[in-house]
């Protein structure tokens, strides 16, 4: 299982929790095989005591001293049994706490390439399902295995002692167990990681029919949607079941191989005994012994099928894990905010998930300070160029230059906390109206927080919500409309207050009353920052350093308002367009 080998790193962290938790494991071991001698002494005492004519009082006393033992015995035992839990199964959670914080960690990490690639449910079941069966072979496999490895160790030295050939007859059957236990482990292997993959999928598809439940219900879908997930689920079921039956193979021989032993121990112990090699103690301490070995030796398939989980897991978390992020700040990058000078040079793009060219020989330099405005259809590569800007991916060919620097060359949270960015689809939290404007800028005053609750023009609805600001919008925003939630994102990118605003299609939802409110309120605010405003519309009211046609993925004309009005090309007739259907 050399998918487990990751785990050394944790520990070698909590080694010493590790190690006094196995010492407690040994200890209790130990006070659990001692039962055995004082069982035997006691039954040989008693048959002794009885031969030589002792009274009934003596073997009395001499059966409650030794039932007092025993009692201390399995105080001791109890109370070392509750430490090496403390200890073992408290470090499991520790690991499964460290875990689940590195692969959220290195999720943050990952580039947007990858969150386009994989599904949501998959990433959330490798941090919850796939951590939680780690954890089973981290904290109970562990134990379990070493308590096994001492008691084996202990009953057979003990067993030992008292007549080799009755021990190997005694033990024979096991090694018929190892056999079985080896072939039975490689097909649980193999079946995890397909009901893990599946898992994955069953997880994927019932996220994706919670987010989408309005659309769902608005085309009359949950039936088809039911009866996809129950294919699904179909299939995980089956497999599931196939597995528990694979599984299933270890108790009955676990039942079996305890049975031989028992069957072995009375009778050749019993032969044994008639002839004097051994005392009927001996006999009763061996069967002891085999009862005391049951639990443990049947929890070898439990122990191989957790570990056999636990690598299959390994393996899905160490995909990810693996997988480095295509875009990283450099080991000399820029530190300080940039001013705002923005270059395109002859910018080619090409998206790695599908193959399509977004930007052609793209070159547009937008001086700090000024506005900018770029217009196209959809498709024609506007929303690419706020990508790259924010450096989401790298250029195919060409670059992009903020302040005469490399976007590459900069630190990643100094540049993106240098651009403020309201995307086309608004994002909210599942949170307060206050709390999701405040993600902007997490130490921003309540006056900040409502006064870009002002320029976005949404203080009169959050003043008509029960609770205004501390009004909860629920998961993405459900409870807001499509303007409303427009206007919580430019409210969010406005508080953020960055040198360089990028607007993406941030008031597509909202009437053209509330456009040229919240586009005059913004006025002042935008007066020293470079602007880029996306766009398949014309902001009449304001007036932009320069307007960009953009028209499958390069400039199809450019200039000032007046100049491309004067150019009567696409502007114009855009402009015309919209001015008489207003």
């Amino acid at each position: 299982m050399k998918n487990l080998g990751a785990l050394n790193k944790y520990f070698l962290k909590y080694k010493w929790r590790l190690m006094l938790g196995m010492l407690f494991v040994v200890v209790s071991s130990k006070f659990a095989v001692m039962p055995g001698n004082v069982i035997r002494d006691i039954l040989d005492d008693v048959q002794r005591m009885a031969g030589n004519g002792s009274s009934r009082d003596e073997i009395f006393s001499m059966v409650f001293r030794g039932g007092m033992l025993l009692l201390g015995l399995a105080l001791l035992r109890g109370l070392f049994m509750f430490m090496m839990r403390q200890l073992i199964i408290v470090m499991s959670r520790r690991i499964e706490f460290d875990q689940k914080n590195e692969i959220y960690t290195h999720y943050q990490r990952l580039s947007t390439g990858f969150f386009k690639s994989n599904f949501t449910g998959d990433l959330m079941n490798r941090i919850s399902e796939d951590v939680s069966r780690v954890r089973m072979y981290t904290g109970p496999s562990v134990m379990y295995f070493t308590s096994v490895v001492f008691l084996v160790i202990f009953c057979t030295w003990d067993m030992l002692r008292v007549d080799v050939t009755l021990t190997l007859c005694v033990l024979a059957p096991l090694p018929l167990l190892a056999i079985s236990i080896f072939y039975v482990n490689k097909i649980i292997f193999r079946k995890s990681g397909q009901i893990q993959a599946q898992l994955s999928s069953l997880t994927t598809t019932a996220q994706e029919a919670y987010s989408g439940i309005r659309v769902i219900k608005s085309f009359v879908q949950e039936r088809n949607m039911m009866r996809f997930f129950e294919t699904n689920s179909e299939a995980y079921r089956k497999s599931s079941v196939n597995l528990a039956i694979t599984e299933a193979v270890y108790f009955p021989a676990m039942n079996l191989f305890i049975g031989l032993s028992m069957l072995c121990t009375v009778l050749i112990g019993g032969y044994f005994a008639i002839n004097g090699a051994i005392t009927t103690g001996n006999i009763a301490q061996f069967v002891l012994y085999i009862n005391l070995l049951m639990f443990p030796i049947s929890s070898i398939g439990m122990v191989a099928s957790m570990t056999q989980r636990a690598g299959a897991s390994q393996k899905r978390i160490d995909e990810f894990l693996n997988t480095q992020p295509d875009i990283v700040s450099p080991s000399n990058a820029i530190t300080h905010v940039p001013i705002g000078d923005v270059h395109f040079h002859n910018v080619t793009f090409t998206y790695p998930h599908t193959g399509i060219t977004a930007l052609s020989n793209f070159s547009l330099h937008i001086s700090a300070g000024q506005k900018v405005a770029i217009i196209g259809r959809t498709g024609s590569g506007k929303s690419t160029i706020a990508h790259l800007l924010l450096r989401m991916y790298d250029t195919t060919s060409g670059q992009v230059t903020v302040d005469n620097h490399n976007v590459a060359a900069y630190d990643l949270h100094t540049l993106r906390n240098g651009i403020a960015y309201a995307p086309q689809e608004p994002y909210l939290f599942s949170d307060t109206l206050f709390n999701n404007i405040r993600f902007g800028r997490a130490n921003a005053t309540d006056a900040e927080v409502m006064e870009a609750a002002r320029m976005a023009d949404l203080d009169k609805d959050i003043a008509s919500f029960p609770q205004g600001y501390q009004t909860m919008v629920g998961e993405r925003g459900v409870m807001l409309s499509g303007g409303q939630k427009q206007r919580m994102v430019l409210a969010r990118a406005v508080l953020k207050n960055s040198n360089i605003l990028l607007l993406d299609e941030c008031l597509s939802a909202v009437d053209t009353q509330t456009e040229k409110t919240i586009l005059g309120n913004l006025k002042t605010y935008l007066k020293d920052k470079t602007t880029i405003v996306i766009t398949h519309r014309i902001f009449t009211s304001w007036s932009f350093h320069k307007i960009i046609i953009l028209d499958g993925g390069a400039i199809a004309e450019q200039g000032t308002h007046d100049e491309l009005m004067a150019l009567n090309g696409r502007y114009a007739n855009l402009y015309r367009h919209q001015t008489e259907t207003s």
